[in-house]
């Protein structure tokens, strides 16, 4: 449909829940409520690590407009709001506790609830306060007992009215992209800082895991992203570097919670970097979970770089249409992983699709945000995914990232992936023509 999604609720099953996500330090505004500094405030304080220096002080002001916020997700017919807590707002110097942070969340979780809107959390989407990377963030295993208190205190103080609650958003993020490429506080390039990071949060989850049981949660889990990798030629050398990219991003963590162990063609390079005793802690790692968030936007090519050292590969540009970040849409990639993710790891447990969406150059026009490009690939990556649920993979949700405009991080506010558009110089929210018609299409009849 030119204006429209063509998939109605009724497509699904009864249970079925569609949802939208944000994350604490992109929207919030990271200088209210007595929250401490993060890392991301170092970063982004930094020159030339974000755009513009750009940084979370205000983002799109949710902690002051959030009721508006959640209006606009009840009035799409939204199911589930996907939101995060900020550890820097719940524990400004990552060991006293700010009553501020916790009450924030506390409101925030009941006006939900008014709204008929079921909360999912991430208790962690990437902003550590900054005292605790003084101390050696990620790479110090002493993280993993400061994540488990964070993580005791918010769910004493929200659990009860939890739907969901998930640990962590992104380790691939958390771990590779900010310990190896430095493109993400802390903005390491460092093997040995990521190996650590890469198992110190997982740790980290699993001792958070033991938390949220003792606390009486029953639905449980944790969100990761993927990326299918595919040679970028048909030579052998790319199809080996497609493979080692696809252990790294999507093998390392999936292999840790579901089989107690990491793929070999990422400790080819990993290893000798992890901590002592590593192995015995999978155990731990693989807590049992019920269910998984799984967060994807695109594919990747990879070939072989040669004279590089480990991982020795680059992505390559790829044929396909792009998204505004300049990331392939390919939504045969996508029902491709789901299906893959189940039949290799994760078999009956249900998945949700907890990320999804695209950057696109939104403007608005007398009042109007027309984002038909949004609605396009929502659309093809909701019937690509519809497949795949017919075949027998249990998919249990569809979460659309995101539901404001906001700090798309390193990249600061020049990246538009909502379906409200934020005027970021009154703040003033426009619903986009995607979400006029999320409304329509899941409207209960």
């Amino acid at each position: 449909m030119a204006n429209g999604f063509s998939f109605r609720r009724s497509d699904f099953a009864d249970d079925f829940l569609f949802g939208v996500a944000t994350s604490a330090y992109q929207i919030e505004g990271a200088s209210f409520g007595g929250a401490g500094p993060s890392h991301w405030d170092t970063f982004a304080a930094t020159p030339g690590n974000t755009k513009n220096a750009e940084d979370g002080a205000v983002a799109c002001d949710h902690y002051h407009r959030y009721e508006t916020d959640l209006d606009l997700i009840a009035g799409a017919n939204l199911d589930t709001y996907r939101f995060s807590t900020s550890w820097a707002r719940v524990m400004p110097d990552g060991r006293t506790v700010n009553p501020e942070g916790l009450d924030f969340y506390d409101r925030l979780t009941d006006a939900m609830l008014e709204r008929g809107i079921k909360p999912m959390l991430t208790l962690h989407h990437w902003d550590m306060p900054a005292a605790l990377a003084d101390e050696g963030g990620w790479r110090n295993r002493a993280i993993t007992d400061h994540f488990a208190t964070f993580a005791g205190h918010v769910i004493d103080r929200i659990g009860d009215r939890m739907f969901a609650s998930g640990t962590f958003n992104e380790p691939w993020c958390i771990g590779w992209l900010s310990h190896f490429l430095g493109q993400h506080a802390p903005g390491l390039r460092d093997i040995r800082a990521t190996a650590r990071a890469m198992h110190h949060v997982l740790v980290a989850h699993g001792k958070a895991v033991d938390v949220l049981r003792a606390a009486g949660q029953d639905n449980v889990g944790i969100y990761l992203n993927f990326e299918p990798a595919e040679p970028a030629n048909g030579d052998d050398g790319d199809a080996e570097a497609a493979l080692t990219y696809h252990a790294i991003y999507n093998e390392w963590f999936l292999g840790a919670l579901f089989k107690k162990r990491y793929p070999r063609r990422a400790l080819a390079g990993l290893e000798p970097h992890l901590p002592e005793g590593w192995r015995d802690d999978m155990e731990l790692i693989a807590r049992p979970i019920d269910w998984l968030g799984i967060n994807n936007y695109t594919r990747k090519l990879v070939a072989r770089a040669a004279d590089a050292p480990w991982p020795s590969l680059e992505e390559v540009p790829g044929p396909l249409p792009k998204t505004d970040m300049g990331w392939e849409i390919s939504p045969e990639s996508f029902a491709w992983l789901l299906s893959w993710i189940a039949e290799s790891h994760t078999g009956d447990l249900p998945l949700i699709v907890s990320e999804n969406g695209m950057a696109n150059p939104d403007t608005l026009a007398d009042g109007r945000v027309d984002d038909a490009a949004r609605i396009a690939y929502l659309q093809a990556h909701i019937d690509a995914m519809k497949g795949v649920i017919e075949e027998g993979v249990p998919i249990k949700g569809y979460t659309v990232w995101s539901l404001l405009d906001n700090y798309e991080w390193a990249l600061g506010y020049g990246k538009r992936f909502g379906i409200v558009h934020v005027d970021y110089d009154t703040l003033e929210r426009t619903p986009k023509a995607s979400w006029h018609a999320l409304r329509d299409a899941l409207a209960r009849r």
